[in-house]
């Protein structure tokens, strides 16, 4: 129970006319008879507060966020009094989200319900706990506030963003993949598995004409071709240090998480299986699953994966993916890559190549390219551009070792790597690498 600031300015007023009735000694007698009524009102007033089992709260909170996107929660609040309520309300909130439109003020009306929504994000991953509902109640008079908890805990999960794979799933519905960017390729090799029969058409090569067929029918008859299925894709997130840094709003490995779902979502429908295989502090893993319900296993999976303070092992992780990955893989390692990593990072590369096709997805930072863009003032800033230079040469130097192993490369900022990365995924399975 607290004093409202009606209560306080009642209190400063008669403290105002004590002082004067302390220079007026007529005034005495009349600031007695103040004070005892004030006292009186504020003691009876006491009493009209109402108890907390008066009052009752239950939560909408929707079972699933993702990270950064607003949804709605709604708090339903009852009370059993016969009159009007002035209340304030703020939600048992969990440490890492935000919400607009709290805390609520206004009037709770008798044998009435409120419902009261406002819109929350999260800003980290993983299982969050909503607390009880905080309820500030003023008396008749408004001369006190009492606060009360009251309502149940809700359990919610933060999932990553994986609306770049919602709107892929809308536009593949209506066949136009390529509005995102994503661009599908048919190439014919011989590891392309047999399709049907069909009409040639202009541009068809002549190794691709069934002649038995063309006999029969005394017409050019072609065959058609598509991409392997039930092969294998094995995404390597680095969950280390390096990965911690912030791109916009989200962390590097945020972003490199939105990217895998994407991935991973393409892959399936593609009829390939999807494993995972953390590293980086990260000893986590799954094993690749395939089909319909394999992407929601996935989110689960991932949606609370963490970066930690340790450095990224690339042989730990090459020797941890080579364990338990028998069957030849397209191995995706998505990670930052430093200027320092050039010798563990091939040797992690060497090991993987005995068995399986690895691909390096690695994330540029805008903020580098933002930083060389600006004009340059001083000396200060000469020494800042000249360092520029040499970390992004040293860089572009390591990526062009990798390509020259035959390593396919995806070198992109946060925003563009799930696409890239995407293109990257349908070219190999074209060409018939995978």
């Amino acid at each position: 129970m607290r004093p409202s600031v009606h209560l306080l300015r009642a209190l400063g007023l008669w403290t105002a006319f004590g002082l004067a009735a302390s220079i007026w000694p007529g005034l005495r007698v009349a600031w007695l008879i103040a004070g005892g009524v004030l006292l009186l009102v504020s003691a009876g007033d006491v009493f009209t507060l109402p108890r907390r089992r008066h009052f009752s709260v239950t939560r909408a909170v929707p079972g699933r966020f993702a990270l950064g996107v607003r949804a709605p929660v709604t708090l339903t609040l009852r009370h059993t009094l016969g009159r009007a309520l002035q209340v304030s309300v703020h939600d048992g909130l969990p440490a890492v989200a935000e919400a607009d439109g709290l805390p609520w003020s206004g009037t709770l009306p008798p044998h009435e319900h409120v419902d009261l929504s406002y819109d929350a994000h999260f800003t980290q991953r993983g299982l969050h706990t909503f607390t009880a509902v905080q309820i500030l109640v003023g008396s008749r008079l408004g001369l006190w506030h009492r606060l009360y908890q009251t309502g149940q805990r809700s359990e919610t999960r933060c999932y990553p963003d994986y609306e770049p794979v919602v709107r892929f799933a809308l536009l593949a519905t209506a066949h136009r993949e390529e509005q995102m960017g994503i661009v599908k390729r048919r190439r014919s090799g011989a590891t392309l598995d047999f399709r049907q029969l069909r009409e040639y058409q202009d541009g068809d090569v002549l190794a691709r004409v069934d002649w038995k067929a063309t006999a029969r029918r005394q017409a050019l008859i072609s065959r058609d071709y598509e991409e392997q299925r039930n092969q294998s894709v094995i995404l390597v997130p680095d969950c280390g240090r390096r990965m911690r840094a912030m791109d916009g709003e989200l962390s590097q490995f945020d972003h490199c998480l939105n990217a895998m779902l994407l991935i991973a979502y393409i892959a399936l429908r593609q009829g390939d299986e999807v494993g995972v295989v953390g590293f980086g502090g990260v000893r986590r893993s799954l094993k690749p699953v395939k089909g319909a319900p394999a992407m929601p296993r996935l989110l689960n999976h991932l949606y609370d994966y963490e970066t930690t303070t340790e450095p990224s092992d690339f042989t730990e992780a090459a020797e941890r993916v080579m364990a338990r990955q028998k069957r030849r893989a397209l191995v995706i390692l998505l990670t930052n890559l430093r200027t320092e990593d050039s010798t563990h990072l091939m040797t992690a590369v060497r090991l993987l190549q005995k068995r399986h096709l690895v691909l390096v997805a690695t994330l540029r930072e805008a903020e580098m390219e933002s930083r060389a863009a600006r004009p340059i003032a001083n000396l200060g800033d000469a020494l800042g551009y000249g360092a520029l230079c040499r970390y992004d040469q040293e860089r572009g130097h390591l990526l062009q070792t990798l390509r020259g192993h035959r390593i396919p490369i995806v070198d992109e900022t946060a925003q563009h790597l799930p696409v890239a990365l995407a293109n990257q995924y349908l070219d190999l399975k074209a060409a018939g690498r995978v």
